[in-house]
């Protein structure tokens, strides 16, 4: 399994000088991708802006966004973004969408909440199937396509259009059974193979109460719940190794690890944990 880590692009406090560090040290280290999270009504840095300048600041790991909102964008616009940083950095994008679950990030861009799934399901037929290609470039040849989501629909769409799927974290066992649907989906659609499987966890090693209080924030949205996904932030080198170990075994291929600390050295301290 390949451990990826993210970008603080959501996290308080994060600079652009943050945020390009952080992309070289990940570089340099032993991390297969950096990732980063999307949202619009948040103090937080555009992903594929962040992901264009993290393609000018590395040379090996893979970009990946875990995930985009596909509906808050225009087919096209969408589709040059994501074409865009998948050229300036040599062929390196990993494009995560889903449907995305807050109302006030569609009010804000002025795109109506309903019919968000099937506009992804065109957009997903648009960029995989190259519509539109000599004239909406540069090339989107070569990128691999992610779809995230819990519902019958979004496996439909990633067995379809994708070529993996990318969960949106929790223990080992909620990715096993989410993993488990997506391999069924991708069975019944006669795909040969199976899909590649991402997943996604939270830590922090330093000012954990900063970290669970951010993630408290940032998941407010789903009410009492989020103090379950902050209690499931990871702080401790021991939590990691568990995590990753629960990961690998229920077979995912890429797991990717988000700060909810934005301190460089928390990135150093998840390299010793993992090494």
């Amino acid at each position: 399994m390949n451990i990826g880590v993210g970008l603080p692009t959501t996290v308080p406090g994060a600079t652009g000088e943050l945020l390009l560090d952080w992309a070289r040290r990940a570089d340099a280290g032993l991390f297969s991708s950096v990732a980063v999270l999307d949202r619009v009504v948040y103090d937080s840095y555009e992903p594929f802006a962040v992901l264009a300048g993290a393609a000018a600041a590395t040379s090996r790991v893979r970009l990946a966004t875990m995930i985009a909102i596909g509906p808050l964008r225009s087919t096209a616009l969408l589709a040059k973004q994501a074409a865009s940083v998948h050229g300036l950095s040599g062929g390196r994008l990993t494009l995560g969408l889903a449907v995305g679950a807050r109302t006030e990030d569609f009010e804000a861009a002025g795109v109506e909440h309903k019919g968000r799934g099937k506009r992804l399901g065109e957009q997903l037929a648009y960029i995989r199937g190259d519509v539109d290609g000599d004239r909406v470039g540069p090339s989107r040849d070569g990128i691999e396509i992610l779809v995230g989501g819990l519902s019958g629909p979004a496996y439909a769409r990633m067995a379809r259009y994708a070529d993996g799927y990318a969960h949106n974290g929790g223990p080992p066992r909620a990715f096993a059974n989410a993993a488990g649907r997506a391999l069924a989906a991708w069975n019944d659609l006669g795909r040969p193979g199976k899909p590649k499987l991402w997943g996604q966890g939270y830590f922090a090693f330093g000012d954990a109460d900063q970290g669970d209080a951010y993630l408290r924030d940032y998941y407010a949205f789903t009410g009492p719940f989020a103090e379950k996904i902050a209690a499931g932030n990871l702080t401790s080198a021991r939590a990691v190794k568990d995590y990753v170990r629960g990961y690998e075994e229920a077979g995912c291929d890429e797991l990717v690890l988000f700060p909810t600390v934005a301190d460089a050295e928390e990135l150093e301290r998840l390299q010793e944990a993992l090494a």
